[in-house]
């Protein structure tokens, strides 16, 4: 029997946006699954066609007396209406705010026994945003009604626990990586189009929002511009690019440094660089770091949040304070100038990707919610 699943994230380049359409394109080609994507634009890596996928959009109104569109309203709307005509039998929204409030109200609409509802936790749904005094009530609220709640991580599951008190069952599946797509590209790192023959590539992919640390990026770059000949590769855009920007130029580093903006060839990009440079404030999870374990490409990143789940320190990566620009720049160095160690852990890192966080790996994990999830007919 075909299950029929809805699915909302957010339609951006960001972690939990990748996590959605993946998992929903890996079950859409299993067989055993029709996915409906509703989001308010399409699915970042929905790129092609796809049998048993589906795209519905979320229209806000537009209407003088709203200070601000209602978007999570529009949503539950929605949900309701693709729930009626395509008989989904569950809704899996990535976020707790708002997706997971919007999950509730289309399931009140709906009845509630008529369709299941699971939540996955990704990050800053938890550690910021759900944090907000206006936001907290409800984001506990919407986490207590839903049906199944999953997180990436041991470490989001327990601060979920810590901050909000919630006494209810929280699964923990780790993100995944498509390792047939995330390979090593020698040929791309013989003929990198990023630096000329010989210049390592240092690289940074993400959205730019205070929390990745973007200024250490830079000033890790710097201090190891200062002491060998390399380049800095800047993937995403975000709040704290034009910031970036200036610094890079105060610094002296500026026709060193690339700003790439959003690039939907990730598995490219990260596959040209040498080291990739992570040194969030908190990560939940890490899924950047993970994806660039997939290529092979070792990993200098902050001992914070999941990544230590992921990210196995002295093995295919290191780990330090995010703050501890002296610490990272010194542990980049030293990975360039000697290949050997650089090859060992980047090899490390891609074994790891390949028998721990594979999309087999997990899959089963999701379905085997879905089917708890799922209401009896």
């Amino acid at each position: 029997m075909i299950r029929r699943i809805g699915i909302t994230s957010f339609a951006t380049a960001g972690g939990s946006g990748v996590i959605a359409t993946e998992l929903g394109l890996a079950l859409a080609r299993s067989g055993d699954y029709e996915i409906h994507f509703i989001t308010h634009a399409p699915p970042h890596r929905l790129r092609h066609f796809e049998p048993n996928v589906y795209f519905h959009e979320v229209d806000t109104a537009s209407y003088p007396p709203f200070p601000h569109a209602p978007y999570s309203l529009a949503l539950a709307s929605k949900m309701t209406e693709v729930a009626r005509y395509h008989k989904l039998d569950l809704l899996h929204v990535h976020y707790a705010i708002p997706h997971a409030a919007s999950a509730y109200l289309a399931r009140q609409m709906l009845g509630k026994d008529a369709i299941g509802v699971l939540t996955t936790l990704h990050g800053t749904d938890i550690t910021l945003v759900g944090q907000d005094p206006s936001l907290f009530p409800l984001t506990r609220f919407v986490i207590e009604q839903s049906d199944q709640v999953s997180a990436v991580s041991e470490f989001l599951r327990a601060e979920t626990e810590r901050v909000f008190k919630i006494e209810r069952p929280i699964e923990v599946i780790g993100n995944f990586v498509d390792t047939s797509i995330f390979v090593p590209r020698p040929d791309l790192r013989a003929d990198n189009p990023l630096a000329d023959p010989g210049i390592p590539i240092l690289m940074h992919a993400s959205n730019f929002r205070p929390v990745k640390n973007i200024h250490r990026v830079v000033e890790i770059f710097a201090a190891v511009r200062a002491r060998m000949p390399c380049r800095l590769a800047m993937v995403g855009d975000g709040p704290e690019c034009n910031p970036a920007h200036r610094l890079a130029r105060d610094l002296g580093i500026e026709e060193d440094v690339l700003f790439l903006g959003n690039q939907d060839s990730t598995e490219e990009l990260l596959a040209m660089s040498d080291v990739l440079l992570l040194p969030s404030e908190t990560e939940s999870f890490g899924l950047v770091a993970l994806e660039a374990m997939s290529c092979a490409v070792p990993v200098v990143a902050s001992e914070r949040g999941g990544l230590p789940e992921v990210v196995q320190d002295g093995i295919c990566g290191l780990l330090f304070d995010p703050h501890d620009v002296a610490g990272m720049s010194e542990a980049v160095i030293a990975l360039l100038k000697d290949p050997a160690r650089a090859k060992a852990m980047g090899e490390a890192g891609r074994r790891i990707a390949r028998e721990r966080h594979c999309i087999s790996c997990v899959i089963d994990e999701y379905t085997e919610l879905y089917e708890r999830t799922t209401p009896s007919r």
